[in-house]
């Protein structure tokens, strides 16, 4: 079975130590924010084969903090995924899955937002996720599609984890139906 996974990096810092964009380090929060996720796509069987990372350094530190979930994976940069179009996001996961069966694409908003948004209503995912995945797609959030043909996706999972510890996700969406990932 074939499958994407968008992961937005995690909460990062405002600036960088040079005051670029790019090299902006993730903050706290955002580092256990984005183990938290790549837990929760681990055990819910959403396990990657290849890892495209945009070369920014808050999506290179939200790849260390999820890498010890996903031990098997093999990762690689992807220059072109920093700031990239959901069109160019695409383009790079239909060409991953070429040489894999699953890929995480760990990038940026809107291009991961637009494309999630995107594939969800082509593929007649339920409108109260579409609108959420339309609304926003927080940091460290990851949608999970299956699939079918070059562009034909099934939404299977969302999950956003939570802001605090103890407290439950903010949100979940798993699709047993679409087929059980485990």
């Amino acid at each position: 079975m074939r499958r994407m996974i968008l992961f937005r990096h995690g909460k990062a810092e405002v600036a960088g130590p040079s005051g670029g964009d790019k090299d902006r380090p993730l903050a706290g929060r955002g580092r256990e924010d984005s183990a938290v996720t790549a837990g929760w796509l681990s055990d819910a069987g959403f396990v990657p084969d290849i890892v495209l990372v945009s070369p920014a350094h808050r999506t290179a530190e939200t790849w260390d903090c999820a890498r010890p979930a996903f031990p098997s994976a093999r990762a690689e940069r992807n220059e072109d995924l920093y700031l990239a179009s959901s069109d160019l996001i695409l383009d790079a996961a239909l060409e991953a899955l070429g040489r894999g069966a699953s890929v995480m694409i760990v990038g940026h908003n809107p291009g991961l937002q637009e494309l999630g948004a995107d594939l969800a209503a082509a593929a007649g995912a339920p409108a109260d996720q579409i609108d959420r995945i339309e609304e926003a797609f927080p940091t460290a959030s990851a949608c999970v599609f299956r699939m079918d043909g070059d562009q034909a996706a099934v939404l299977e999972a969302v999950y956003e984890p939570p802001r605090r510890a103890g407290e439950p996700p903010r949100w979940v969406y798993l699709d047993r139906a679409s087929g059980d990932p485990a």
